[in-house]
C-alpha cells in the first residue's frame, strides 16, 4: 500500500512540473494535445492532395532541395528545422504543416541565426495560420520583437491577388541572435493572443474565426524552430479581466 502512495505521489509530482515548465497562457487553457513535433527524422509525409491555398493535405510540405533556390532551403539537423532563404529569392522560405483546426494553442521554441545577409532586406521569422483561400493571421518576430499581423477578408490586393494586411498589434523586445525565444499563439473565436518569452499583445478580427487548414512557418535570411506543440484551446475564466489589463498596459 505504501509502495503504491509512493508511486502515485511520484507520477503526480512529474505531472506537476511538467504542467509548470509550460509557458502561461492568458486567454485560453491547454486540452488535448494535437500535435507534437520534435523535428526529428522523418517528419510527417504530405497526404492527400492540395486544394486550394492550403487546404486538403495533412503533414509537412517544404522545399529540401539545393540550396539557392527561388523558394528558399529547409535543413533538418539536431532536432531543428532550419529555413535559409536565398539572397535571390526575395522572399522567405517557407514550410506548411497540413492540420485543420479552429481554436488552438500553438508553441514554439524559435531562433533568428546569426548569419551575413548577403544583401536579403529583413532578418525575421514567422508563423502563420491559413484557411483554404489565404493567410488568416501572422505572428512576426524580427530583432525588435513581435508583431500581430491580422489579414482582412474583405480588401485583395490586385497584384497578388492575396487579401491586404490590417494594423498590427506589437510586445517590443530585443530579440538576439543565436538565441532561443519561446512563443505562444493562442487563437480562440474571433481573437488571438501573441506571447514571446512572456510579454503577450492581443487583437481581434473576425476572420481569425473561420476554419483554419495549415500552419505555415517562414524563415527571412535565416532562423530555426524546435519543440513545437499545439494544444485544443479551451476557455479560461480570467480573460476577461486579462485583456483588461493587458490592453491598459500596451496602450500608447
Amino acid at each position: 500500500m505504501k509502495a503504491s502512495l509512493i508511486l502515485l505521489l511520484i507520477a503526480w509530482t512529474c505531472v506537476v512540473v511538467a504542467a509548470e515548465e509550460l509557458p502561461k497562457t492568458i486567454m485560453t487553457t491547454r486540452g488535448k494535445l494535437l500535435v507534437n513535433e520534435d523535428f526529428t527524422p522523418p517528419l510527417a509525409p504530405v497526404t492527400g492532395k492540395p486544394v486550394g491555398f492550403a487546404s486538403g493535405f495533412t503533414g509537412w510540405r517544404y522545399n529540401a532541395g539545393p540550396a539557392g533556390g527561388k523558394s528558399g532551403h529547409w535543413e533538418l539537423a539536431d532536432g531543428c528545422f532550419t529555413g535559409m532563404e536565398s539572397p535571390t529569392a526575395n522572399h522567405p522560405a517557407t514550410a506548411s504543416f497540413g492540420f485543420q483546426f479552429t481554436d488552438a494553442i500553438i508553441q514554439c521554441e524559435v531562433r533568428l541565426n546569426d548569419v551575413p545577409d548577403e544583401g536579403r532586406k529583413y532578418r525575421s521569422l514567422l508563423v502563420k495560420a491559413t484557411d483554404v483561400k489565404d493567410y488568416v493571421i501572422a505572428l512576426s518576430i524580427g530583432p525588435g520583437g513581435l508583431f500581430l499581423i491580422p489579414y482582412d477578408a474583405e480588401r485583395i490586393n490586385p497584384a497578388t491577388k492575396q487579401r491586404e494586411k490590417g494594423t498590427a498589434s506589437r510586445v517590443q523586445a530585443q530579440v538576439k541572435l543565436n538565441e532561443w525565444h519561446t512563443v505562444v499563439l493562442e487563437i480562440k473565436g474571433d481573437e488571438v493572443v501573441g506571447t514571446l518569452d512572456g510579454k503577450s499583445t492581443t487583437l481581434s478580427n473576425p476572420l481569425i474565426g473561420v476554419a483554419k487548414h495549415s500552419l505555415m512557418l517562414g524563415a527571412s535570411t535565416e532562423a530555426s524552430f524546435r519543440h513545437l506543440r499545439v494544444w485544443e484551446a479551451l476557455p479560461n475564466a480570467e480573460w476577461a479581466a486579462a485583456k483588461a489589463a493587458l490592453q491598459a498596459a500596451t496602450k500608447p
